[in-house]
């Protein structure tokens, strides 16, 4: 999908509070946590997540939800999932994928505080702010972490094509914290899109398609047997 996310609807919400349970017998050790790019085709069973489990044949518990946000101060909504830090669940977690940010910025800044709301998620060196804190966290759980970065819009059609040099700007963020951090991988999808190709993304031109989840899922599989 493009950079930023998901219009805020209510009843995506409580279709995207994912419950995965895991096969009897078999034990997860791989966690995801996130909005939309990651919960979106869940319920088809062919979400990011539901492609990591394909490619290396074991259970990953998704607990992601649409429209959720990084900064998120309801206690109630928060605790069930709009808050992306509080929907991590203990466990023997080997891997956290994890990402989010852009319903913080599209949503939560209205285009006049992009710069405040950018220094509140990650500073500009990458080593203060949410995210920083919300990965370091995971990593002393002793996960290792991949932030799955957005899709960009291919040029036509996108309500939130606007948004696109702070997309940039954020990731260039987290690829700073990546690279200053042993067990924090990003994986960018900046580039997956070709101009003009509307094959990505979903009718509306937001959300990612069957394909883009499938193509970014198997990213994230070969990230987690290379390491």
């Amino acid at each position: 999908m493009t950079f930023l996310r998901c219009l805020f609807l209510p009843f995506l919400f409580l279709l995207s509070a994912c419950g995965d349970t895991v096969p009897e017998g078999q034990s997860a050790r791989i966690l995801a946590m996130g909005d939309s790019l990651l919960a979106w085709h869940s319920l088809a069973g062919k979400s990011i997540s539901d492609t990591v489990s394909r490619e290396l044949q074991e259970p990953v518990v998704d607990r992601s939800v649409s429209a959720a946000r990084i900064l998120y101060k309801l206690p109630v909504s928060g605790a069930a999932g709009m808050n992306i830090g509080k929907q991590y669940t203990p466990g023997e977690w080997d891997w956290v994928i994890v990402n989010g940010g852009g319903n913080d910025l599209w949503l939560g800044c209205g285009c006049f505080a992009c710069d405040r709301k950018m220094d509140r998620l990650i500073s500009s060196d990458g080593s203060t702010g949410a995210i920083p804190a919300m990965l370091i966290g995971l990593r002393e759980t002793g996960a290792k972490v991949i932030y799955v970065g957005y899709l960009r819009s291919p040029g036509v059609g996108s309500l939130i094509e606007h948004c696109r040099d702070e997309g940039n700007e954020l990731e260039a963020r987290i690829t700073r914290l990546a690279s200053q951090e042993d067990g924090i991988f990003f994986l960018s999808n900046k580039d997956l899109v070709p101009y003009g190709d509307r094959s990505y993304h979903a009718a509306d031109m937001i959300h990612p398609s069957v394909k883009a989840s499938n193509e970014i899922g198997r990213k994230v599989a070969e990230i987690i047997r290379q390491n």
